[in-house]
């Protein structure tokens, strides 16, 4: 089975062009124009490197780096036209794992995925191996492949996409107090931002359906002036 690269960069020659290359040294290579696209694609299929252009026409490329951190520890190269060390420097903070100045050599850019995949110990034959599958909470199943919820009676639970993202923004950290801004990020799809008070409103239905009384949680805790974190299990 082959690497599988997402290639997020809206100049479509560009684009094209790292296809081509990317195909011709052996990977998979699915390719987004825009922050909305991108997210569409890692929500339907399984990636082993992102590589991001900055300059997106409906997002900043640093917002989506984040988002994409927040949910995931996929492997980010950036691409990037812009000769601000400070714009690297905090591409690098949030987490991705290299970058490149445009225009670079398309060799180089493969021996930096290379690299990449080296440290990140991803195999194709293992492409979601850094993230399980099911978690397990206080007797409910998150299936984060089917994107649905089971109760313990083994029932399944209705989840929106919003309440989805963010319970299971909680559940990867379990014990670990959220910002809401970090949240938001989990729950941003690529469209309009969402506003900060739907955190409110999601926790709110959560709670509602996943809570023995809604209001004494102890699953989804608030932390107060600052967001929530996950107060039960894993793993039972």
């Amino acid at each position: 089975m082959k690497h599988h690269i997402l290639v997020v960069e809206d100049d479509e020659t560009l684009q094209r062009l790292l296809a081509f290359c990317l195909e011709q040294e052996g990977y998979r290579v699915s390719c987004a124009g825009s922050a909305k696209e991108a997210h569409a694609h890692l929500e339907s299929q399984d990636h082993d490197v992102v590589l991001l252009d900055l300059g997106l026409p409906d997002e900043d490329g640093l917002v989506l780096a984040r988002q994409l951190r927040t949910r995931s520890e996929i492997p980010i190269i950036v691409l990037t036209g812009n000769q601000d060390q400070e714009t690297l420097v905090s591409a690098l903070q949030l987490g991705t794992s290299d970058y490149l100045r445009k225009p670079f050599d398309p060799r180089e850019l493969t021996l930096r995925i290379r690299s990449v995949l080296a440290r990140s110990g991803v195999s194709p034959q293992s492409l979601t191996s850094h993230e399980p599958t099911l978690i397990s909470f206080d007797g409910w199943t998150l299936d984060l492949r089917a994107r649905n919820l089971l109760a313990p009676d083994k029932s399944e639970v209705a989840l929106t996409p919003g309440e989805f993202s963010l319970l299971s923004a909680l559940l990867k950290r379990p014990g670990w107090a959220l910002s809401r801004n970090q949240l938001l990020d989990a729950i941003a799809n690529g469209d309009d931002p969402p506003s900060p008070r739907m955190i409110d409103v999601f926790i709110s239905q959560l709670r509602g359906k996943i809570e023995v009384d809604g209001r004494r949680p102890t699953l989804i805790l608030s932390v107060r002036g600052y967001g929530y974190k996950f107060g039960g299990t894993i793993g039972s």
